[in-house]
C-alpha cells in the first residue's frame, strides 16, 4: 500500500534488491501467506553512504532555488496532486510534512 505498486511489481523490485544483497526476505510470523523483507547490513551501509549526497542534490536543485513563498506553494501544489492521485488517503501517512 505504501509503495502504490502491484504485488508482482513489488516482488520484482524486492528480488532485484535481494540479488544485490540490499534486502533479505523471510516468512511473516503473523501471516503464513505473507513475506517480510528487511534491509541487510549492506543495505543500511548503502543508505548511510547515499543519503547525504541525495539530500544535498535535492537541496541544491530544488530547495535552495526557491523562495520561502515558493516552498509553501510547492507544498500546497504537491498536496493537491496527492489528493488527486490518492483520493482515499491511502498514501497520506507516508507524506507527512
Amino acid at each position: 500500500q505504501r509503495t502504490n505498486a502491484t504485488l508482482p511489481r513489488l516482488s520484482h523490485v524486492v528480488k532485484r534488491l535481494e540479488d544485490r544483497g540490499i534486502v533479505e526476505r523471510f516468512p511473516c510470523p503473523e501471516d503464513a501467506r505473507a513475506t517480510n523483507a528487511q534491509l541487510t547490513a549492506a543495505g543500511w551501509k548503502k543508505i548511510r553512504a547515499t543519503a547525504p549526497g541525495h539530500v544535498e542534490t535535492v537541496r541544491q536543485h530544488v530547495i535552495d532555488v526557491l523562495t520561502p513563498e515558493q516552498i509553501t506553494q510547492l507544498a500546497e501544489i504537491t498536496g493537491a496532486i496527492l489528493e488527486s492521485v490518492d483520493p482515499d488517503g491511502n498514501l497520506s501517512a507516508v507524506y507527512r510534512r
